[in-house]
C-alpha cells in the first residue's frame, strides 16, 4: 500500500459555485467526503497542500486521513478536477472507507528482473497491454503497485492474469478470462504493429479475441472495461 498521506480540512459552510468560487480566491480548494452509508460531507483543503501531494505521483492510489474538526476520516481520492487552463485543483471527491470494507482500484504494474529474460536479452521488446490492473482490494490493503518478474521469458511469451501472485486481501475485478497483461515481442513485430493503421490482425502470441497493441495502448478489452464503468 501507498504511504499514507494526511490532509487537513474544514467543513463548507456554504455550497454553490459563488461559495466555491470565493473559497479558490482564498487558497483554498472545495471538497466532498461521501460514501461508507454515510451522508456527504462538505469540506474544503488548502490548495498548497493538495497540489503537494499530488505532485508525489501515488495521490489516486493512497489512503488519505482526512482530519475535520478533530476527527480522523480514512478516504480514497476518486476524482481530482482540474482547471482546463492552469490544471489547478478546482474540486475533490474523496469515498469514505468503511472499516473492513472492500474496494475496487486501479493499479499500477510494474516489471523486475528484465536482466533475466533471455528474451529481452536477445533485443525483444515488453509489449506492455494494461499498465494497471482493476483489482478488489481491502480498504486497509490498497496496493501501490503490482510487480510481475518476467525471469525466463522469451520472444513470444505473454504474461497472463493468473501468472500474477496478487497480495493478500486483493484480487482481480475481471473473473471471466485470463485477460493478457503482456507479450514479448521482436523489435521488428512491434514496429509493424505501430506503422499498420487500422491493422486487425492477431498476434500469435495473443489469446483469442485480442487485438495486438503499441507498447503505450490499451487492448480491446481495457478499453471497453473503462467505458463500461464511465457514469
Amino acid at each position: 500500500m501507498s504511504d499514507a498521506l494526511t490532509l487537513p480540512a474544514e467543513t463548507r459552510e456554504r455550497a454553490g459555485k459563488g461559495a466555491s468560487r470565493a473559497l479558490r480566491r482564498e487558497g483554498r480548494v472545495p471538497a466532498v467526503i461521501y460514501g461508507g452509508k454515510e451522508e456527504p460531507i462538505t469540506i474544503h483543503v488548502e490548495a498548497k497542500e493538495l497540489v503537494r501531494q499530488l505532485g508525489t505521483g501515488h495521490f489516486m492510489n493512497s489512503i488519505v486521513t482526512i482530519e475535520l474538526g478533530g476527527k480522523k476520516i480514512k478516504t480514497l481520492p476518486k476524482d481530482v478536477s482540474l482547471h482546463p487552463v492552469s490544471d489547478r485543483p478546482e474540486h475533490v471527491d474523496f469515498f469514505r472507507l468503511a472499516k473492513g470494507g472492500k474496494i475496487e482500484v486501479q493499479v499500477p504494474v510494474v516489471f523486475t528482473n528484465e536482466e533475466d529474460s533471455p528474451g529481452l536479452k536477445k533485443g525483444g521488446v515488453l509489449n506492455v497491454v494494461r499498465h494497471e490492473l482493476d483489482l478488489v482490494c481491502e480498504n486497509d490493503k490498497i496496493p501501490s503497485e503490482i510487480e510481475i518478474d518476467v525471469t525466463g521469458k522469451e520472444v513470444g511469451d505473454s504474461i497472463h492474469i493468473s501468472e500474477v501472485k496478487l497480495p493478500a486481501g486483493a484480487e482481480s475485478a475481471i473473473t471471466d478470462r485470463d485477460f493478457t497483461i503482456a507479450t514479448l515481442v521482436a523489435p521488428s513485430a512491434l514496429k509493424k504493429s505501430e506503422g499498420a493503421e487500422g491493422d486487425d490482425q492477431t498476434g500469435e502470441d495473443m489469446e483469442a479475441g485480442e487485438t495486438a497493441a503499441t507498447e503505450q495502448g490499451p487492448d480491446d478489452d481495457a478499453a471497453q472495461e473503462q467505458e463500461d464503468k464511465s457514469e
